[in-house]
């Protein structure tokens, strides 16, 4: 997409915390730049075309946040060429993501460490097989670190776009 804005969540399966994620931030970003980015996401282990899982996207709605249509894809040097912003929800996804494009480490980041650089910090815990509340915490874990890094995210945004 010509002008846009495009962010990458990386996970390991890519049916629950980065396609939370990717529902979190839309929400966000349609109050602030609605149009001009593009939000996609992938795993480092995924398949291709499995649904979100039901607790994920049960939680994504305490935003309204809609990902009942996501389906999941595998981690590819394509997507990582594609994105302008990357978030690693663990540091094994940061490594992964940059074994497989060295020149992508100055755009990829651990969610809950941006906008500091490098594959050291904490991850998010992944919920799969767990509880409702267990996807609800993740989710607003989730969208705690993206809502306080939010300035950060639209300040890069519009550096690309305007």
């Amino acid at each position: 997409m010509s002008g846009t804005f495009t962010i990458m969540f990386v996970c390991t399966g890519n049916t629950c915390r980065s396609a939370m994620a990717q529902g979190a931030i839309r929400v966000l970003l349609d109050k602030k730049r609605s149009g001009k980015y593009e939000v996609i996401s992938s795993g480092t282990s995924a398949a291709t075309g499995f649904p979100a899982t039901a607790y994920a996207i049960e939680a994504a709605k305490i935003w309204n946040a809609n990902i009942s249509g996501h389906k999941s894809q595998p981690l590819t040097r394509e997507l990582i060429d594609r994105a302008d912003l990357i978030f690693a929800l663990t540091p094994s996804h940061f490594r992964d993501i940059v074994s497989m494009r060295k020149d992508a480490v100055s755009r990829t980041f651990l969610l809950k460490e941006f906008p500091n650089s490098g594959p050291d910090g904490e991850g998010v815990d992944d919920p799969i097989g767990q509880s409702l509340d267990r996807y609800n915490e993740t989710f607003l874990e989730i969208g705690e670190c993206l809502g306080k890094h939010l300035d950060e995210i639209v300040k890069r945004l519009d550096e690309k776009v305007s």
